[in-house]
């Protein structure tokens, strides 16, 4: 089934953890809130429990490339929790792309990045697939997709990251 949420997800996002062990799309959306509250607060023990434990789980991104398996995930996120730089993202125009056991949300990221002074607004193509492990592990983020449209914010934000 695909359909369109009229909810988004940013700064205001509550942990909902517990949440994700409920089967169907409610759960997969607790999963989804879960992880913007993790990222938003710089949250590492939350964002622990959102991904699942194989070694070709994904995450595609601006700054790091492909990474995979999660402790290649959990680093570079752990860098962006205690490093220098704040980073605050909303997930909106959110899709919904459901069947049996898997769900892939597809919208926009919207934010922004500062670093010493400098702030990009950020606007980041982003999907996240998310699959149903069971009751005893409920929903988990298994792939990540995050690009940037615009060459020049490209550019700017992997300057900006790098210290360029």
């Amino acid at each position: 089934m695909i359909s369109k949420l009229d909810e988004q997800f940013g700064r205001d996002a509550v942990n909902r953890i517990e949440d994700a062990l409920i089967p169907g799309l409610q759960g997969a959306k607790a999963l989804l809130e879960s992880f913007y509250y993790a990222f938003n607060q710089r949250d590492m023990e939350v964002f622990a429990g959102l991904w699942a434990r194989q070694e070709l789980i994904q995450l595609n991104n601006p700054l790091g490339g492909i990474m995979r398996g999660y402790d290649s995930i959990a680093g570079l996120y752990q860098k962006i929790f205690t490093g220098p730089a704040r980073v605050w993202v909303e997930f909106t125009d959110i899709v919904t792309f459901e069947s049996q056991g898997m769900v892939v949300f597809a919208g926009r990221e919207n934010g922004a990045f500062s670093i010493d002074g400098q702030r990009l607004d950020l606007q980041i193509r982003t999907s996240r697939v998310i699959q149903w492990f069971g009751k005893q592990e409920g929903w988990r983020q298994v792939h990540h997709h995050g690009s940037i449209d615009d060459p020049g914010l490209l550019n700017e934000y992997q300057h900006a990251v790098q210290g360029k």
